[in-house]
């Protein structure tokens, strides 16, 4: 329900501020709420954030209850210590920003306290999709970070992860379809040259 009025709040935001140029505008795809180019902090914080979720995924990969339970509270404490104070934007994109930390924060305590891998799994790919809009929404340009997709997943309903590289190492299914998937996307705010 905190996401939706804070959707709303930003599209109302939005709405507001149009000008003339409204054209220009419309030819650019729609992206997160601002550029911005973070601080040292923020995007060094960042980088763990994104490494021990790496790790966590490759945990998964491996089948491996107790790695998966490591890489977790390893992943939560990097989220918790992630420096939002030294994000360059907006109120708006800090808030959103804090708003996907505590989300994912959250879901790493409901992930250790599942008893069975499946339902672990299930609360990674919860992480992984707020993690993805964080991402999208801090604009975090010192790597590309590809959007992955199983459809084969959860008896066939789907799940994503994110990934360092494009081979598909698929954390759902690793025993019996291990490259079982597809890169959707790849998030790239890395500054052109």
């Amino acid at each position: 329900m905190k996401k939706l009025l804070l959707y709303c709040a930003v599209a109302v935001l939005a709405a507001c501020g149009s000008s003339d140029e409204k054209a220009k505008v419309e030819e650019k795809p729609q992206g997160p709420l601002a550029k911005s180019a973070n601080s040292a902090a923020f995007n060094e914080s960042f980088g763990a954030v994104l490494a021990d979720y790496y790790a966590l995924k490759e945990s998964f990969v491996a089948d491996s209850d107790t790695a998966v339970d490591r890489n977790a509270k390893s992943l939560m404490l990097a989220t918790d210590n992630l420096k939002l104070n030294e994000l360059k934007g907006d109120t708006n994109i800090i808030a959103t920003a804090k708003t996907y930390t505590e989300g994912i924060s959250a879901e790493l305590k409901g992930l250790l306290g599942e008893k069975d891998m499946e339902g672990k799994r299930k609360s990674f790919q919860m992480v992984g999709d707020q993690l993805y809009d964080l991402i999208r929404t801090v604009q975090y340009d010192r790597a590309v970070v590809y959007h992955q997709f199983c459809p084969m997943a959860f008896n066939d309903q789907g799940a994503n992860w994110l990934s360092s590289y494009q081979d598909i190492r698929n954390p759902y299914i690793p025993k019996k379809m291990l490259t079982c998937g597809e890169t959707k996307d790849s998030i790239d705010f890395r500054p052109k040259q």
